[in-house]
């Protein structure tokens, strides 16, 4: 036998996984199976599906759908829907002071108007009854431009207006008057009450303050820049 052949003959062969090794790659793989994340079950909460549903409508800015929450939620749509009929009922039962209300097929918690009177109260006496120059000029801009969605108020003031238009919602002085037909937001507009605080009869007794705001195709252009 030649040096060659010998060498030959006695190397081993590259593609051949030794046993041990084999066992340990099996025990790696057996050891990532077992370490997996357990699936997202809503149902095991505490409270189980409905109160994550409950916490849900509590906090959304906007109405949400059923199936927006069967979808975040991995439920059947039928699921969410029973849930969200049993609160509603749960509420009205109870004479809890908010209630759920269906707009525009989104579901969302409100206070309850039978307690509005209360609510009104308590944020329109004393100091409370004062808008800070946030709040005003957003309403200020809802009055002129009306129905506004949101998107538009903060394009026309700079700034994020969630905040304001929930405290000017909670005050009653604007109120949701529909959705935008291309893109679906909620639309603003003044209330009565509104009318009420200014002495006016109607929105034709504005002050001449509209020509002052941009117009709608300025607005679009800024809101395209924002979004860039």
């Amino acid at each position: 036998m030649t040096d060659e052949q010998h060498v030959t003959g006695d190397a081993p062969d590259d593609d051949a996984t030794p046993p041990a090794a084999e066992r340990a790659s099996e025990q790696v793989e057996e050891q990532e199976v077992v370490e997996e994340a357990p699936p997202f079950d809503v149902r095991t909460m505490p409270g189980g599906a409905r109160s994550a549903i409950e916490a849900i409508l509590m906090v959304v800015d906007q109405p949400v759908t059923a199936e927006e929450l069967a979808t975040a939620l991995e439920l059947p749509e039928t699921e969410v829907v029973e849930a969200i009929e049993g609160l509603e009922r749960e509420y009205a039962e109870q004479h809890r002071g908010f209630a759920l209300h269906c707009i525009n097929g989104g579901w969302r918690v409100y206070s309850r108007p039978d307690y509005a009177p209360a609510v009104e109260k308590f944020l329109l006496d004393g100091q409370q009854a004062k808008l800070t120059q946030a709040s005003l000029e957003t309403l200020a801009v809802i009055a002129y431009r009306q129905p506004i969605s949101r998107s538009r108020i903060s394009a026309v003031r700079g700034v994020n207006v969630d905040g304001v238009v929930r405290t000017l919602l909670t005050r009653g002085l604007i109120v949701e008057i529909g959705s935008d037909g291309e893109q679906g937001a909620l639309l603003y507009g003044t209330t009565p009450y509104f009318l009420q605080r200014l002495g006016l009869s109607s929105l034709d007794e504005l002050p001449a303050l509209a020509p002052y705001l941009p117009d709608a195709d300025v607005v679009d252009e800024l809101i395209a820049q924002g979004h860039g």
